[in-house]
């Protein structure tokens, strides 16, 4: 089996995808990285070699370089630019998540692909994390009946370092982190309920980050160069971006297309570090104590249970890999997928509905909570990408 060539643009802070691509003799291999910057060009020699052809631009990989297949690792606001480019010369594309930052661009991606019948695959690696995978078999058996309600916390202990120090703190390169950090979790619960949301409302605030005026442009380092686990109270962080514009708590209610009812919280300023997703059927619920390995997803079936006394116990697996092995799978399905089509676990129109719901529930907080539809997508794209992008 000949290696796929494999295109990697932008080589910042989701680069560590790109190493499971590069497997020579094995399938697959990175041939060639664009990044604009020096150092996203020297990590990627260091990475790959020093043989490693690198370039300045997209363009330049199209118009000098043969691949199979591009991998699109760039910040959230290119990647619907990029995309549009790979997929407009027929070439599968992996697009990291979200998709894009705007819906207009996500449905362009969707049409440009079924137009070129260029193979689309978005980075949503949570479908392949251990404990959504658990949850997803446990709602699947009817062992909780059927699902009307889910509920997510999100508690993102590393807000201040991951997302207020550089471009995601900027609605106008962001949109909101309802997209860098809720896509995932939007995802999830529209795959838990078998459903995408079709209204939005919500309600966040900029409440702690924009208060503090200690400023910097970081745009000559990257994350792991400020990050610093024993910075606390967040109050006390330095060195923030410049602008500050989106919210550091948003909270948003979601109505399905089929009549599951959820909300969704997300919070950049707590302690601790970790999804807590509850799934309620008519005949018991689930919820994850942590989203690790070795942690538990808590079963109740009966109404002898209580807090702290589930019916029943299920472990989370573990697994090898980034995000509890789900980076190393997530990879493999993309590669497969180039090689063979077909369906896979990670949906492109599922990634849609995602930055979908999260732009309108930005939307929402910002124009104080008015819900918004959320409008679907034609029925005929939503089919061709369903049966696996024939």
């Amino acid at each position: 089996m000949n290696d796929l060539r494999i295109g990697v643009i932008g080589f910042g802070a989701r680069h560590y995808l790109a190493l499971h691509a590069h497997q020579p003799g094995e399938g697959s291999a990175v041939t060639v990285v664009a990044d604009p910057g020096e150092r996203g060009k020297a990590n990627a020699r260091e990475a790959f070699g020093e043989g490693i052809p690198t370039v300045d631009t997209v363009e330049e990989l199209l118009a000098h370089h043969e691949v199979d297949a591009v991998m699109i690792l760039t910040p959230d606001f290119a990647h619907a630019a990029v995309a549009l480019q790979t997929l407009e010369a027929g070439i599968p594309t992996f697009c990291e998540k979200p998709m894009a930052i705007g819906v207009e661009d996500t449905d362009a991606m969707l049409a440009l692909a079924k137009e070129k019948r260029a193979r689309l695959y978005i980075g949503h690696n949570m479908r392949h994390m251990p404990v959504v995978r658990q949850m997803k078999a446990i709602v699947d058996s009817g062992r909780i009946g059927r699902v009307r309600a889910i509920w997510c916390r999100h508690f993102v202990g590393a807000g201040g370092d991951f997302y207020f120090k550089d471009w995601h703190a900027e609605r106008a390169k962001s949109t909101s982190l309802l997209l860098q950090k809720g896509a995932h979790d939007i995802d999830v619960i529209h795959w838990l309920a078998g459903g995408y949301t079709r209204r939005v409302s919500g309600i966040g605030d900029l409440a702690v980050y924009g208060d503090i005026t200690d400023r910097r442009d970081n745009s000559d380092r990257q994350m792991r160069d400020w990050y610093d686990a024993d910075i606390w109270p967040p109050t006390a962080q330095k060195e923030l971006n410049p602008v500050i514009d989106v919210e550091d708590i948003s909270m948003i209610n979601m109505t399905l297309d089929n009549g599951v009812l959820a909300s969704y919280q997300q919070c950049h300023f707590t302690p601790d570090y970790f999804r807590n997703y509850t799934v309620i059927g008519d005949a018991g619920r689930i919820e994850n104590m942590g989203d690790g390995s070795g942690d538990q997803i808590h079963i109740w079936e009966s109404r002898r249970s209580g807090p702290g006394r589930p019916d029943d116990v299920e472990v989370i697996a573990r697994a090898d890999g980034g995000h509890g092995g789900a980076d190393p799978s997530l990879v493999a399905e993309f590669l497969a997928f180039v090689r063979h089509g077909g369906i896979t676990d990670v949906s492109a129109v599922a990634a849609r509905e995602a930055v979908a719901t999260g732009v309108y529930g930005a939307e929402s907080i910002r124009n104080g909570g008015m819900p918004y539809d959320v409008p679907a997508v034609p029925e005929a794209v939503r089919r061709y990408f369903d049966e696996g992008q024939p």
